[in-house]
């Protein structure tokens, strides 16, 4: 029940957010809009524990803030590396491992990789995820395992 209310939760502030009309009319329309879409979902039982990661919710904050710095610092090294030409690049390829244990953890993870300019997460597989990185300072970052031990903590 508290998946459904949730996903109820969201979809209003959605509604909400992106209509911009708060007349009588248009906000009883947008609940019987969620109610639907609620009721929907729950026939279809498409409403779990995955699909509304309500035990991430309390340390996502802090992991998107620090995710988003580390965004920043990536676009900053990655233009740098432009401005110096092709010798500052030496792509490398590393298969790194993963200490996830769910599947929405190992997924966050190759998804935080990616967000990151200059790496990309090419395969997860074998409890291990191939990385392809604009420079092995890149990849040594990575296997100095920070991120890694962020996202795990997000499934405690």
């Amino acid at each position: 029940m508290k998946h459904c209310l949730s996903l109820a939760f969201v979809l209003m502030v959605l509604w909400l957010g992106n209509s911009g009309y708060y007349s009588p009319l248009l906000l009883s329309l947008g609940a019987l809009s969620v109610v639907f879409a609620v009721w929907v979902s729950h026939r279809m039982d498409v409403i779990d524990h995955e699909s509304q990661p309500l035990h991430l919710s309390g340390h996502i904050l802090f992991f998107y803030c620090w995710l988003v710095g580390k965004i920043i610092l990536s676009n900053i090294d990655v233009v740098k590396r432009i401005w110096l030409g092709n010798k500052s690049i030496s792509p490398c390829v590393a298969r790194l491992p993963l200490s996830q244990e769910t599947d929405m953890g190992k997924v966050i993870y190759a998804n935080s990789i990616t967000l990151t300019p200059g790496t990309v997460s090419m395969d997860i597989g074998g409890g291990t995820v191939l990385v392809h990185a604009l420079t092995a300072e890149n990849i040594a970052e990575l296997k100095g395992d920070e991120m890694n031990r962020r996202v795990s903590d997000l499934e405690l």
